[in-house]
């Protein structure tokens, strides 16, 4: 069991949902921090067919038996089955003081289902995949790179068959049945080309001309994998730009381990173009986990030129700037990107790459280049954000 960074409050003090991926650990580390709350399993076929029929229940029942005392925390699990039950969240929390925490993988049925998300009373937390930090010493970049984030499929030696399961169980219970799609065959084959485009800028309509669907079709395939929280966007940085640049965002994956199985992948090896992309997403997973847990609230995006000269992550206004590299020696055409994007904005804060060398190195123009396991320390240490690394 691992340590993980999320930091969720203490019981009783606070309203929230969870949000996660499935399998990413949400009930087990609510269990942690809440061992006496009172659980509702909406996964349980009997709690589901009770709660669905009369949401009402749920207050009814917590009337009769007696209200949770003061500094408890009530969790109910896989809140997205019965949206309907936020009405009666709703109404306890205005009128009993209760509070809840309302744990789940897709908000997108909670949204259509007329639930009003609690108005703006519950704070919004998510749970992402296993991160570098949190392995401690038991972190393997190239097990994370070929098994992916998802705690069960990074401890098997055998993840294949696993994330064959996870993909399966994803299509038959988050998108058959919630009714998600019409036809179900035409998003199965999106998913497949999706995964080739993990990283990439989406061209809407060669992904609709691949998977044979119409483009709104494949925008709305895309918005449902966002929703449903097994990807998620990266916008171009636009500010203050004095050249012309790409403002088409890209999309990412929330594990690579679900991309390689849809890819059709098998082994990534070092040296290799899968290897290369995969270590990309790798470096997008860590940075994304780290803004959440520690609520930086600055945008994450990439920056462009319309020839191609790139740089793959940008955070806020130039406040950092990493190139995810995976090779074990950087040359002067790895710096490209980083070397332009000084060119626009003079006063960028940060400039890294992070990649494969096996020790630390400044630039003489500043630009600092970081082994994986470094990056991960400075990163997760917050002298990433906050002060100049300094080479070793």
């Amino acid at each position: 069991m691992y340590g993980r960074s999320l930091v969720l409050p203490p019981p009783g003090e606070e309203n929230f949902f969870l949000w996660g991926p499935r399998q990413t650990g949400k009930s087990t580390l609510l269990k942690q921090c809440y061992p006496k709350s009172r659980w509702l399993d909406l996964l349980k076929a009997d709690e589901f067919k009770r709660y669905a029929d009369k949401p009402e229940s749920l207050r009814l029942e917590m009337e009769k038996e007696g209200l949770p005392e003061k500094g408890s925390q009530i969790v109910i699990d896989e809140i997205q089955k019965v949206p309907a039950l936020l009405d009666e969240v709703h109404w306890m929390i205005e009128n009993y003081g209760l509070r809840f925490a309302l744990c789940g993988s897709s908000a997108r049925k909670v949204r259509r289902g007329a639930a009003n998300l609690l108005g703006g009373r519950a704070i919004r937390y998510e749970l992402f995949g296993l991160t570098a930090n949190e392995l401690g010493t038991e972190f393997d970049l190239s097990r994370m790179l070929n098994h992916g984030y998802l705690p069960q499929m990074y401890e098997t030696d055998q993840p294949a068959r696993l994330l064959e399961a996870y993909v399966a169980d994803y299509l038959k219970e988050e998108i058959l049945a919630e009714g998600l799609v019409r036809h179900f065959p035409d998003f199965s084959g999106f998913l497949d080309a999706a995964a080739l485009c993990d990283g990439e800028v989406i061209n809407f309509s060669n992904i609709a001309s691949d998977c044979a669907v119409s483009v709104p079709t494949a925008k709305a395939y895309f918005g449902i994998l966002e929703d449903t929280l097994l990807g998620r966007w990266l916008p171009a940085y636009r500010k203050r730009q004095k050249r012309r640049v790409i403002h088409a965002p890209k999309f990412y994956f929330s594990d690579v381990g679900i991309v390689n199985r849809l890819a059709h992948r098998g082994d990534i090896l070092p040296g290799s173009d899968v290897y290369g992309k995969a270590f990309e997403n790798w470096v997008f997973h860590e940075l994304s986990s780290f803004c959440a847990y520690w609520e930086l609230y600055e945008e994450l995006s990439y920056w462009r030129l319309s020839g191609g000269t790139e740089v793959d992550f940008v955070l806020g206004d130039m406040r950092l700037a990493i190139e995810a590299k995976a090779s074990t020696r950087i040359t002067p055409k790895h710096l490209r990107g980083l070397r332009s994007l000084v060119k626009d904005n003079p006063s960028s804060c940060r400039r890294v790459v992070v990649c494969l060398e096996p020790r630390a190195w400044r630039t003489d123009d500043g630009i600092d280049i970081l082994p994986a396991t470094t990056f991960i320390d400075h990163l997760w240490g917050g002298d990433l954000v906050a002060s100049p690394v300094m080479g070793n």
